[in-house]
């Protein structure tokens, strides 16, 4: 599948995910029947006939969803993860990663809830907070990749059934169409005889589907706001006023030097400004041309970045490390580790060419 390219849509709050570079909505959806069925051997979950068992009424399964945390919406982490792998044994789930510093999937989170109140709780919805919780983003990594190549916004949606994660689509979508797929998803549910509810009741008295589990289960219930540095910044990005930028995410880290999403922010508009005024055909050619120069290999490994190519970039540079010794090694591992900062540490990728890199260096 072709990658995305990097854009400056995707600093609006940059998350440790590399592959967070485009607006939401870029991927489209893929179709539950499609996924491998849990009791098919890979063949695919037949979906059931429309209006058939299960399509409405209530289901045999009884009370279902994540043990103790009822309503249509849950929260989920690193921790408790497990849980949610044994109640989609018996209950369809739909998971949704999200984070507070893109407000659009808090607010698609909130919408798929509604959904699962307006079905009467034939499936639950289970929130993860991505920045909190990178474990399970890194479990998921190898799916995700399989199927899309690179995340390239946010939220990630699945659907989990039996355990086996069945990946729907990247972004906010349309709900009408959001709709039709989790009849689908349903349908296939109740081919594989997946068939518990979960309790919506006081989510329809409330007139909301906040749900949670008394670990962060609220913050998605609140819109969340950026920052007014990080807004300053994103306003700048959109404007294509790179300085302005930087500058507000370094303001941003010298109020808080805590601040990772303004560290990850600056990393990536700081790499933007570099590759704004470059030629890209010719920054290739030169490095294709010449592999002894160090200066080319790095401009063309922040071209790699920005087109999406993360390992081919990380890669160039480990080589670059390798063959060369002195002034030009040590600029080409400074570059190296600057990228890692850009891309996150705890993205699989940074940590398998900080292996490689010892292996270089040593």
């Amino acid at each position: 599948m072709s990658q995305q390219p990097f854009t400056p849509a995707a600093l609006r709050g940059a998350v440790d995910l590399s592959g967070l570079r485009g607006r939401p909505g870029q991927q489209g959806m893929q179709s539950p029947a499609s996924a491998s069925s849990p009791t098919s051997g890979g063949s695919g979950a037949t979906p059931g006939t429309p209006g058939g068992p299960g399509a409405s009424g209530p289901a045999p399964g009884g009370e279902g969803g994540v043990p103790g945390q009822s309503g249509a919406l849950v929260h989920a982490g690193d921790a408790t993860f497990e849980s949610v792998v044994n109640a989609s044994m018996t209950t369809p789930m739909v998971l949704v990663l999200w984070t507070p510093q893109a407000p659009e999937s808090v607010q698609h989170l909130r919408e798929l809830a509604q959904a699962a109140v307006a079905k009467e709780g034939r499936f639950q919805v289970v929130g993860v907070d991505l920045g909190a919780n990178p474990g399970i983003m890194q479990a998921l990594t190898p799916i995700l990749q399989q199927t899309f190549g690179q995340v390239t916004a946010l939220p990630v949606v699945m659907g989990l059934m039996a355990g086996q994660p069945m990946p729907f689509y990247l972004g906010v979508q349309d709900m009408t169409q959001v709709d039709a797929l989790l009849e689908k998803f349903l349908e296939a549910a109740v081919t594989n005889a997946i068939t518990g509810r979960v309790d919506v009741s006081g989510d329809a008295a409330g007139g909301g589907a906040a749900g949670g589990d008394g670990s962060g289960a609220g913050a998605a219930d609140a819109e969340p706001e950026l920052p007014p540095l990080h807004q300053q910044a994103y306003e700048a990005i959109e404007a294509g006023d790179w300085a302005g930028a930087i500058s507000a995410y370094e303001q941003a880290l010298a109020a808080d030097p805590s601040d990772e999403m303004a560290r990850l922010g600056l990393g990536q508009v700081r790499l933007l400004e570099r590759t704004s005024q470059l030629d890209l055909a010719a920054v290739r050619q030169a490095a294709a041309s010449d592999p002894s120069d160090v200066q080319a290999q790095i401009k063309a490994a922040d071209v790699d970045l920005v087109g999406g190519h993360v390992e081919d970039g990380l890669l160039r540079l480990i080589d670059t490390v390798r063959r060369t010794t002195g002034d030009d090694r040590d600029a080409a591992r400074t570059h190296l580790l600057e990228l890692f900062e850009v891309i996150g540490a705890h993205d699989p990728r940074v940590q398998k060419a900080r292996s490689s890199l010892m292996s270089a260096l040593f």
